[in-house]
């Protein structure tokens, strides 16, 4: 267990930023890849422990990469193309995304084959996915939804329709793979969530339609079509550049410009946020690039921070960030609330508590339950005492997030698990010493 040291407040700073590639679209690339019958390559690839868990998953079930430099390489197999022995284990470590959207994959396969995950992944439910995916034909096993699960694929999955009421494009995406395998038309009625799957289906031509409504998405696709290579620039993950964007807005006299940002709209969430508690983010050289939007953000320390009562309609558009726009709450003048979010005791730890825990220990007042939280803003707030963050299951982003607070707010920091930051964002720290923070 690696402790981090934080005894100092970061200085004023003025610098410019490039992240690396979004996770989400890193991880299905390499699954859209494996499925084509070519040659796929990708630049800035994140290689963190998930997308190199993808990699050696599709190895494993025949599917071979190369990487160099900031070149990935994926010779593809076709659709039910995998080939693979006999009791065949693939391990999804700490990924959400690869578990679930790998099942989708496996609908169609010859043998029996266990997915298994870390500690925390085997707490997470992964019944939301098996229900759906046996109306295509396949067959689990597993113990109340949760990891280790044994999938065994059908030869001639059925096209289904689903109603995915809970907004997960975890699921949605892992039906839109599956999909690819049938005879048929597919259809899923989606809760608006995250929409890579849909751009990146559509800027390979394959025969995809969706229908927009209010509140949900109506997804058709026709199976058994031949995938083109995908040979992808992956932008950089706004989740990742969120903590730069709060460190940034909630420092002194700091200015910061973030290069190549996907700023795909069931992205954004956060900056909406951010924008009614009277946060402006300016977004500069906004272009397309395959489906997606990408822009530079120029990022600057905010005064008068306005409390917000949350509108749940940006939740599932900034799941992964409450953690840190709870942060902002706890600098702004008044009382905020943010609430449906029951989801997010669904991820790698209980995120909602573990956002009540943070703040408990910064000295900021909250009221907690199992799907919401108020919070009471303290403009003024100087930490002094010593603070220590352990025992989160290794999450990724409460580690991040529990560094960003001892910068901002002051104090004497020991933070657990150093090692976290691999799941998602491995140059995490220098990039933070990069901005002039003094870490041990």
């Amino acid at each position: 267990m690696h402790l981090v040291k934080i005894k100092t407040k970061i200085k004023n700073f003025n610098k410019v930023l490039s992240i690396e590639g979004d996770k989400s679209l890193s991880i299905r690339w390499a699954l859209i890849a494996s499925q084509s019958e070519y040659k796929s390559k990708s630049e800035n690839l994140l290689l963190s422990e998930d997308v190199i868990n993808t990699l050696k998953c599709l190895k494993k079930l025949g599917v071979k990469s190369k990487i160099s430099k900031k070149i990935c390489e994926i010779n593809g197999v076709g659709l039910n193309g995998f080939k693979y022995k006999k009791n065949l284990i693939l391990n999804a470590g700490n990924s959400g995304t690869l578990g679930r959207l790998i099942m989708g994959l496996l609908t169609h396969t010859k043998f029996a084959i266990q997915l298994k995950g870390d500690k925390s992944l085997s707490k997470r439910d992964f019944l939301r996915i098996i229900k759906p995916l046996k109306k295509f034909g396949a067959d689990f096993k597993s113990n109340l939804g949760k990891l280790p699960i044994t999938i065994r694929g059908t030869n001639n999955p059925n096209p289904i329709f689903y109603n995915e009421s809970k907004g997960s494009a975890q699921v949605k995406s892992s039906l839109m793979l599956a999909a690819l395998n049938t005879n048929g038309e597919t259809i899923i009625k989606a809760k608006k969530s995250r929409n890579h799957s849909e751009l990146l289906f559509k800027y390979l031509k394959l025969p995809i339609k969706v229908k927009k409504k209010e509140n949900y998405d109506i997804i058709k696709i026709k199976g058994k079509k031949k995938i083109p290579a995908l040979n992808y620039k992956i932008p950089s993950d706004i989740s990742s550049c969120a903590f730069f964007i709060i460190l940034t807005i909630l420092s002194k006299n700091s200015k910061l410009k973030i290069r190549n940002v996907n700023i795909n709209p069931s992205r954004i969430g956060i900056l909406h946020i951010l924008n009614i508690m009277g946060i402006k983010i300016q977004k500069i050289n906004i272009r397309e690039y395959k489906g997606e939007k990408i822009a530079d953000l120029i990022i600057k320390s905010a005064k008068n921070i306005k409390a917000i009562n949350c509108p749940s309609r940006f939740n599932s558009y900034a799941i992964d960030e409450f953690l840190l726009i709870f942060l902002v709450a706890a600098k702004a003048k008044g009382v905020s609330y943010f609430k449906n979010l029951s989801e997010l005791n669904e991820k790698e730890s209980p995120r909602l508590k573990w956002g009540s825990k943070i703040l408990d220990k910064m000295g900021i007042k909250n009221v907690l339950t199992d799907k919401s939280i108020k919070i009471y803003g303290n403009p003024n707030l100087e930490i002094k005492n010593k603070i220590v963050i352990k025992n989160f299951l290794k999450d990724h982003r409460v580690f991040m997030t529990a560094t960003v607070a001892a910068l901002i707010f002051g104090g004497d920091w020991s933070i657990a698990n150093k090692e976290a930051i691999n799941t998602s964002f491995p140059s995490f720290l220098k990039k933070i010493e990069y901005l002039g923070a003094k870490i041990r």
